[in-house]
């Protein structure tokens, strides 16, 4: 293509210590009422008074809700569109992982649309977004989900997942402190880690990656491969967690303008059928997926290689690209996440059923540089049950 669409948003605050401009932004909206959506854990550990205590100090009017789940299901959604066009909100805070956060901007938004929270979703949609809906700041307690910057939201349904997405669900203000990571657990830690290099990896390799989104994509995969293992093995180095956060942000900006492909297309499965989290999905995925397109994008995996670490100086394109694939291996054992279907106790059976719902991810898949069919998909997933690195016939 010639020309690019680029979309940088929202109003961001980035940093340790960026907390302190919740109030500022919230004043600016005038709210009389608020919702703080957010983990019942985070809530249960008293780390949600970081946001509550000075909104109840500045006079606000603030109800909390914790219902929210791990790849929450279309029932959730549903259950808390209905709670915000009940409560007479006019602001919604998502505070926690991207589960909170993509409930929050579903829920802000179609508050203030008509019909059920299915008539949206991206496969089955019958009705549009009209109305912006309320105003939402999200705050992310994790590096990884990279939901705070984007349009959509994601929710599980009976076998798969599936989106909203629209422009409207975009935040209005993001606070992105790495402060708010720390006490985020090892596995935890890994799992959005991953997520969130797998976002850079696959807006760098999209078919619709642009010179801008290729610079944020490359940026974000050398902050965070040099800082995950840390992070993960340390929780308190704060220069580790400050590179996770800013790096998943970033990653965030690069997916959001090229998309990711073949990796998010084959996890949503996954924790469709077996509830794994989004996170290991995607982190089990990504050496298989990217070994398999790998011919179809060489000089670009090189790219990736290096930015992961790595010197190519001495190598081919196709040397690199296998390093590259190498490496992605092993950064996903090091950081303790399992590399095989087979660890996560899913049966060999079940390959079919993953591959007829990977078939149905058609707005993801058509990213891939390299067109992933229903044998291709099959294949992948045949290579993550085994263990086995495979590529086209």
């Amino acid at each position: 293509m010639s020309y690019s669409q680029l979309v940088f948003a929202p109003l961001s605050f980035t940093g340790w210590g960026a907390l302190k401009e919740l109030i500022p932004q919230v004043e600016t909206f005038s709210p009389k009422k608020i919702l703080v959506l957010t983990d019942p854990m985070l809530d249960k550990l008293g780390l949600t008074k970081q946001v509550t205590d000075p909104l109840h100090d500045n006079g606000f009017e603030v109800v909390v809700s914790t219902d929210v789940e791990p790849e929450p299901p279309l029932e959730l959604g549903e259950r808390l569109v209905a709670f915000t066009r009940e409560g007479d909100f006019d602001l919604v805070i998502g505070f926690g992982g991207g589960s909170a956060l993509d409930l929050a901007k579903l829920a802000a938004v179609l508050a203030k649309n008509e019909g059920n929270v299915s008539e949206y979703m991206n496969l089955t949609a019958t009705r549009t977004i009209q109305q912006k809906g309320l105003p939402k700041i999200l705050i992310p307690t994790t590096a990884g989900t990279g939901s705070e910057v984007t349009n959509i939201s994601v929710l599980s349904l009976e076998s798969s997942k599936d989106v909203v997405a629209h422009p409207a669900l975009i935040a209005d203000v993001a606070i992105v402190d790495p402060a708010l990571t720390v006490t985020v657990p090892p596995r935890v830690t890994a799992a959005t880690g991953v997520d969130a290099l797998t976002h850079a990896i696959e807006a760098y390799v999209s078919v619709n990656a642009s010179p801008t989104s290729d610079a944020l994509a490359l940026h974000a995969i050398r902050m965070m491969s040099r800082a995950i293992r840390t992070a993960v093995h340390d929780g308190q180095d704060r220069e580790a967690r400050t590179a996770m956060s800013h790096g998943s942000y970033i990653a965030g900006l690069a997916f959001f303008n090229a998309g990711v492909a073949g990796v998010h297309a084959l996890a949503y499965p996954l924790g469709g059928q077996f509830h794994i989290p989004h996170g290991e999905s995607n982190a089990v995925l990504l050496p298989y997926v990217m070994n398999y397109i790998r011919k179809s994008t060489v000089t670009r995996m090189r790219d990736i290689y290096e930015a992961l670490g790595g010197n190519a100086s001495l190598m081919s394109d196709e040397e690199a690209s296998y390093a590259c694939v190498d490496e992605l291996v092993r950064l996903v054992k090091d950081v303790g996440i399992p590399h095989t279907l087979k660890e996560f106790d899913i049966p060999e059976s079940a390959i079919e059923s993953l591959t007829q719902d990977g078939v149905k991810q058609k707005r993801i898949l058509a990213r891939s540089p390299l067109p992933l069919l229903e044998d291709d998909i099959r294949k992948v997933y045949t290579a993550a049950y085994s263990g086995k690195l495979t590529e086209p016939t």
